[in-house]
């Protein structure tokens, strides 16, 4: 009997005991801290002795002039690179306003009309005649003897035939132009003007070991 008692007794002063647990945001003589502050600062405002937490500390003034300033000097950036842009070299015929201010559809169309009555149209012509040369010819002798410069092959009793072939090889440029004229005078075998006085078929010391030596590096 006595233990029920206790037990009752100890149920019903833990029970006076429990509360409920305190709000944080309560404070003492009001319900919120915050519904008190929000409060304040509507009063505040309203009496024109505080603003808003969202511009505190701001100068609204100085905000809005640097404002005006950023978009003044954006539009004078804008400004500055389109003229840069215009400075590299953009053609009036790439501008579709330079082009419509400078003449209208129809004057454009008059000037392509005019284009091409002015255009002309040459026509081909034949080709001049290759001038023709013997060189053909010195290569040909060239490849067909074997030999050397001063080696005779044919006869040359001739008195005097040495300074005869000085005299008229004097007269020619080269020793090739002398040696195309020998071949068309009827070559060593009638050693026209004596240009070949030692009989070894060449004209004026003319060597044809060039021309031998570019065919044989051919082959």
């Amino acid at each position: 009997m006595r233990r029920a008692s206790f037990a009752l007794i100890s149920l019903a002063a833990l029970a006076a005991c429990q509360t409920t647990a305190p709000d944080t945001g309560t404070g003492v003589g009001f319900s919120s801290y915050m519904d008190y502050q929000a409060q304040r600062e509507a009063e505040l405002i309203a009496n024109g002795e505080g603003q808003s937490t969202a511009t505190a500390g701001l100068d609204t003034q100085a905000i809005s002039d640097e404002a005006v300033e950023g978009i003044a000097a954006a539009e004078t950036q804008m400004a500055d690179l389109s003229a840069v842009s215009n400075s590299i070299g953009i053609s009036a015929e790439n501008d579709f306003s330079a082009v419509a201010s400078e003449r209208s559809i129809e004057e454009d169309a008059a000037f392509v009309a005019a284009n091409k009555e002015a255009y002309v149209t040459i026509q081909p012509t034949a080709l001049p005649s290759r001038p023709t040369s013997d060189a053909a010819t010195i290569v040909e002798f060239a490849l067909s003897t074997t030999n050397n410069v001063g080696q005779p092959l044919y006869s040359r009793l001739i008195p005097g035939a040495e300074s005869r072939a000085a005299r008229n090889c004097a007269k020619y440029p080269s020793p090739d132009k002398a040696q195309e004229d020998f071949l068309k005078s009827g070559g060593p075998e009638r050693n026209g003007k004596g240009l070949d006085p030692d009989g070894d078929g060449f004209a004026c010391s003319w060597d044809p070991a060039p021309f031998r030596l570019a065919a044989s590096a051919r082959q």
